[in-house]
């Protein structure tokens, strides 16, 4: 995006780019739309419906290599390094994480040992619920991988000891898209890690959760949704094709959503990372005036997402965010693929005239 100057020198106008909307293709470093790969990377592969669920309900397999670390209390297993799961899990996160995965370091990873009788009730509430989804859905209750980004290992104890929402920042979502806990696809973590916290070492922490969505809808920012719209969903998404946010209800969170690991990890500055990306984008790509663009998109999204998109278009010329805030925040609402197609549409006609 490159701004237009006034007369006193300030960027005032906006200009979105083609080349700062990127494309997220899915690694498919394991397949996460099967409940039963690797066991689900929890264990063994295995054909049994009861075993795959998670490693927790068996306790610790003999095929581990595993340690108690100093990171968390009792009721967690870590994974060490060379370990099938560690190694699959760490490359998986790497990985999807792009540029800022050469600058990140994997402190610890950590699997749920299940070991209370708490969390073995929440196992078969889990599984409950798993085994009524596909009754409804022919067999397929959409279980996926998914990241949650937390405000540290505090919270991830309230979390396995007393279930989402209880404390912490466990609704994580600034009720951008109505009110539920956002959880990031497991092939794209960078929302999750944006959300977390750094802890007094300098460690972030997310958990890797198995989500039921079911059949998931598609949720316009700035919704005050609260429950699925109808008996036909069970949970939302912020895009059906390439979705970056899994919305899960709070009614649903602790039924639908299981944590399975800790990936405890050390990155740059984020603001280090923006201009890190910047100096090696390159400005020659389609670009739109902006107020231009929300013109044409409120031909295609509803009005309250585009009164949103231009409350952000009015923060960034207030300077109350910076023109990277805004670029990330309109790419979420409106999705990449809508926008390059208006951008470069509206090129076209520019060079025709």
């Amino acid at each position: 995006m490159v701004l237009e100057n006034d007369q006193n020198g300030y960027n005032t106008t906006p200009w979105l780019k083609a080349d700062e909307i990127g494309t997220s293709a899915s690694n498919e470093f394991y397949q996460s739309d099967h409940v039963k790969v690797e066991n689900s990377i929890c264990g063994e592969t295995t054909s049994n419906e009861e075993t795959a669920v998670s490693d927790c309900e068996s306790g610790v397999s003999g095929s581990y290599c595993v340690q108690q670390h100093h990171l968390f209390d009792e009721g967690f297993v870590r994974l060490a390094e060379g370990d099938r799961v560690h190694d699959l899990v760490r490359t998986r996160f790497i990985r999807s994480l792009g540029m800022l995965g050469e600058r990140t370091e994997v402190v610890a990873i950590h699997r749920n040992a299940c070991s209370s009788v708490m969390a073995q009730a929440r196992i078969q509430s889990f599984q409950v619920y798993m085994r009524a989804e596909e009754k409804r859905r022919h067999g397929n209750a959409n279980v996926k991988y998914a990241w949650y980004g937390t405000s540290g290992k505090e919270e991830i104890g309230v979390i396995i000891s007393h279930g989402f929402g209880h404390g912490g920042k466990s609704q994580n979502n600034n009720g951008l898209f109505g009110s539920a806990l956002y959880l990031s696809p497991d092939d794209s973590p960078l929302e999750s890690v944006k959300s977390s916290t750094v802890d007094e070492d300098g460690i972030r922490h997310l958990l890797l959760c198995r989500v039921i969505l079911g059949k998931p809808e598609l949720v316009h920012p700035g919704s005050d949704q609260r429950y699925p719209s109808s008996e036909e969903y069970d949970s939302g998404v912020d895009s059906l094709s390439a979705p970056k946010k899994y919305i899960i209800w709070c009614a649903r969170m602790n039924t639908h959503i299981l944590p399975e690991y800790v990936i405890s990890f050390k990155v740059p500055s984020m603001k280090g990372l923006v201009k890190f990306e910047e100096t090696f984008r390159k400005p020659s790509s389609p670009w739109m005036p902006f107020p231009t663009l929300i013109s044409v998109l409120s031909k295609f999204l509803p009005p309250p997402t585009i009164a949103l998109i231009s409350k952000f278009h009015k923060d960034h010329r207030e300077k109350k965010i910076s023109r990277e805030e805004l670029v990330q925040k309109v790419r979420q609402i409106a999705g990449d693929k809508l926008l390059i197609a208006v951008i470069k549409s509206f090129r076209s006609k520019v060079a025709c005239k």
